[in-house]
Order: C-alpha cells, then sequence, then structure tokens
C-alpha cells in the first residue's frame, strides 16, 4: 500500500472523543468511579474527563442524548500555521466541510468536517492545558496530575475504532483530511479492506477503522485508553468483575498491532477498551503498512483467541437508531 514518504505530522496528536450515552447518570459513575477517569468540569449536556496523565482539560467528552454512539472526534493540530495547513487542505477536498466552532470547555474554536459515513471531526490548536489543584498536585513534576489509583485507573487516551462500510473511502478520507499515515492494514479476499490503522504521529496508531458489519452507518466501535502495564489491566479485569461491568472478551493480545487488551461495555452499551500498546513506535519516516490477509485473521489474535462474533457486530448506536 503507497503512502507519502514526507508525512505532514501536522496534527499532533488526538486530543478528545465525544461518547453519547442514553443513561448518563450510569456511564458517568462507570468512567469515574469504575473505569478510573477524573471529572474536569460539567455542563448543562456534558460530562469533560481525563485520564490522570492527560495533558489537556479533558480527553473525554461524555454527553447527554436519546442515543449512544460517537458524537465527534478532535485531534490538536501541531500549531496555529499547521491548523491553517489542514483546513485549506480540507476544504479543497470533496469532504463535507462543517466550518467553524466555538470550542468547548477544554479548547478554542475548532474547525468541524465529516468523512463520508457521518463521523465528525474537528481540528483546534488553542487548548485549556489541566492546572492540577492541592489534592491532585503530582510529586514528581513532569506527571499531568498526581495518580490517584482509583479504579482501573488508565493513563492516557490512546485510540478510538470507527465503523464504516467502505473502509478505502476512510482510508482516503484520513490521508487526505488529517495526513494520517498508514501503519497497518488487513486485506480481504474479497478485494475489500476489512480494516486499516492509522496514525499522525510517531504512535503505532491514533484511530482504526474496520469494515460495518453490522448494517449501521457512522458508528463507533470503541474508545481505548491505555494503561503503563499489562498487570494494570489484569487488575482492572477483576474490578470489572466486582462492579458487574459485562467483560466482552480479553484479558488477550491483538495480532494486529500487539496490544495488550480488554474489552467492556459501559452502562449504556458503548465498547470501552483498555489497552497496553505504548511499547511499539513508528520511527521509520519511510514506513511500510504491514498488511495482515484474511487467511492471517483467521488465525484469530496473537495467542490463539479467536475473534468472538459480536466484536464484529455490536457497535453504537443500534442499528435502527440513528
Amino acid at each position: 500500500m503507497n503512502q507519502p514518504t514526507n508525512p505532514s505530522f501536522d496534527l499532533a496528536h488526538l486530543a478528545h472523543v465525544e461518547v453519547l450515552t442514553n443513561k448518563f447518570d450510569e456511564s458517568l459513575d462507570f468512567f469515574t468511579r469504575v473505569y478510573g477517569l477524573t471529572l474536569s468540569g460539567q455542563d448543562e449536556t456534558s460530562a469533560y474527563l481525563r485520564a490522570w496523565d492527560d495533558y489537556e482539560f479533558h480527553s473525554l467528552k461524555l454527553t447527554r442524548s436519546d442515543t449512544t454512539g460517537i458524537g465527534h472526534v478532535a485531534y490538536r493540530a501541531a500549531s496555529p500555521e499547521a491548523l491553517e495547513r489542514r483546513v485549506t487542505a480540507i476544504e479543497a477536498s470533496k469532504y463535507k466541510v462543517i466550518g467553524w466552532v466555538e470550542g468547548d470547555l477544554g479548547h478554542g474554536r475548532a474547525f468541524r468536517f465529516e468523512d463520508p459515513f457521518g463521523h465528525v471531526f474537528e481540528i483546534y490548536w488553542e487548548t485549556a492545558k489541566y492546572q492540577p489543584g492541592e489534592a491532585d498536585t503530582p510529586a514528581l513534576k513532569n506527571n499531568a496530575s498526581r495518580f490517584h489509583a482509583s479504579g482501573a485507573c488508565p493513563r492516557r487516551l490512546d485510540h478510538l475504532n470507527l465503523l464504516s462500510k467502505n473502509v478505502t473511502e476512510f482510508r482516503d478520507f484520513m490521508v487526505t483530511c488529517l495526513g494520517s499515515r498508514i501503519t497497518e492494514y488487513i486485506q480481504l479476499d474479497n478485494g475489500r479492506l476489512g480494516g486499516c490503522w492509522f496514525t499522525v504521529n510517531n504512535k503505532t496508531y491514533d484511530l482504526a477503522c474496520t469494515e460495518e458489519h453490522g448494517g449501521g452507518n457512522g458508528r463507533l466501535h470503541h474508545v481505548t485508553y491505555a494503561t503503563d502495564q499489562r498487570e494494570d489491566i489484569l487488575r482492572a479485569a477483576d474490578i470489572f468483575l466486582e462492579n458487574g461491568v459485562f467483560i466482552e472478551t480479553g484479558p488477550h493480545k491483538h495480532a494486529v498491532q500487539g496490544t495488550f487488551f480488554l474489552y467492556v461495555w459501559e452502562p449504556a452499551g458503548n465498547r470501552v477498551e483498555l489497552a497496553n500498546s505504548g511499547a511499539r513506535l513508528i520511527l521509520a519516516p519511510d514506513w511500510e503498512p504491514v498488511c495482515w490477509t484474511e487467511t492471517d485473521r483467521k488465525k484469530g489474535q496473537a495467542w490463539g483467541l479467536k475473534t468472538i462474533e459480536s466484536f464484529h457486530t455490536h457497535g453504537t448506536p443500534p442499528v435502527g437508531e440513528k
């Protein structure tokens, strides 16, 4: 799979994800008490949450809704000039432009646009860096806040996975609008792309897109936070068990990207992952994307665990709601 050998790096990183819930109180309790994010702020419709080492005001925006799924995906630009370069590229593309919007509690104005399947993206530069108070000031200056050891207590936002009916079209969108690089992909026997993994920096991936098998459109597959080590995920499995959280699959290790994973469903049905994926970095400027064939994928995950059926069909919102 060909890709540019001079990636733009106009975008610095995945900044935050807005998740919709029709069980706001239950979802907020899960993400704070059980999953271990902290509440930075709240308004009439949304709670703004972050992991203990996320440097921005929030990395998850949890929004009251009559449905579930994804509200929007946000990336922070690498500079004001980089933001303008991306805006110019997006406006010149064939993709739907929403335009400039006022920012959330955690950042300044943002430029919004859509992929071909209705997922809303935004990019921005001006941000509110989290300022710890007396209760969560870290002992080490280079941490964003104190390690609070509450719930599963992930360190930072890592990635998300979106569903689309045509992964090739989504790939073209990501390369054109976000300047993303492709790190790994699944090539199906029928010629279609079954999945594609993207990065805007040196992480192995910050966003994945896999083929929609549930008949929906513009749906969320999952959002993921990173832990420091695998043992954190093993402990989290017990924490989820004790709190009656549905564990869908794992702990185990993915073949694609080599991520150690655990998937659960939060109370409204959105899939949430904990992952340990920080060991691998893409340092080669001329990285050649890794191709996984359909035969490869039928072998299951890295250590032979077969992918369960719901992993291919469950997404949010449920089909017919949106």
